[in-house]
């Protein structure tokens, strides 16, 4: 059965969603992200994936008191990404609370920390953040393309025993227009040791069902759920 993984991004230490990685297209949810976190703890799902945008764009942890809080008010396994590009920043986040973090700009800028990072804490506790914009991997928030193929990228940490990788299509990002099907099924078939999880564009429970049919490990959904396509009821089926 598919992990379904409820996102909460954070800016300003609200609850927002962006388009296509956008910050000029954003939309405030919820003013209280521990809120958010406990109705999803209390429908029974597992995990949440924490997002820190203002991390994201500024190359540092800003949203920790958020982890934080949400880690002591709830018993969710939370995966925390945005920002994270030094060891304080590593420390940071755990010591905050996350049981795992995403390591996205800073397996492409410095990838000789993230390979240390995995030898030191395993491909259970570092998820390689893989986010694709026209076929090539974004960084900072997206606001930057590097010269990498996600394919390079995986190819990169293979050897250090990765298990799990974030795989956004930014073109996809909050338009509510379906995941990249065919991108998930390739990534798949090519690193079957890889547990892929499927983010953007996740616009039904039609979606999920397709990617739980492909054996997909994961899917995180965000927009989908909060403009009210998806019912909290829906996403913890996949719990049972």
């Amino acid at each position: 059965m598919i992990q379904v993984i409820p996102a909460i991004d954070i800016i300003d230490g609200k609850c927002v969603r962006l388009t296509q990685g956008d910050y000029n297209q954003k939309k405030e949810y919820h003013a209280n992200p521990v809120e958010v976190a406990k109705m999803f703890e209390d429908a029974g799902i597992k995990r949440l994936h924490l997002v820190d945008l203002d991390g994201a764009k500024l190359k540092k942890i800003v949203n920790y008191k958020v982890l934080e809080n949400v880690a002591l008010a709830t018993k969710l396994t939370i995966d925390f990404g945005g920002g994270i590009q030094s060891e304080e920043d590593l420390a940071i986040a755990f010591n905050a609370g996350a049981a795992q973090i995403t390591a996205g700009s800073i397996s492409v800028k410095h990838p000789e920390k993230v390979e240390d990072w995995m030898k030191r804490y395993s491909g259970d506790k570092i998820i390689l953040g893989a986010d694709t914009k026209n076929g090539m991997i974004a960084v900072h928030g997206w606001q930057e393309t590097s010269g990498l193929s996600i394919q390079q990228l995986v190819d990169r940490f293979l050897p250090f025993g990765i298990k799990y990788s974030i795989c956004t299509d930014v073109a996809k990002d909050g338009l509510l227009q379906g995941p990249s099907f065919d991108l998930y099924a390739a990534l798949k078939q090519e690193y079957s040791e890889v547990n892929w999880i499927a983010s953007g564009g996740v616009a039904e429970l039609k979606d999920i069902e397709r990617l739980n049919e492909m054996g997909i490990y994961g899917v995180i959904v965000g927009k989908a759920f909060y403009e009210g396509r998806i019912s909290l009821q829906q996403l913890a089926q996949f719990n049972s």
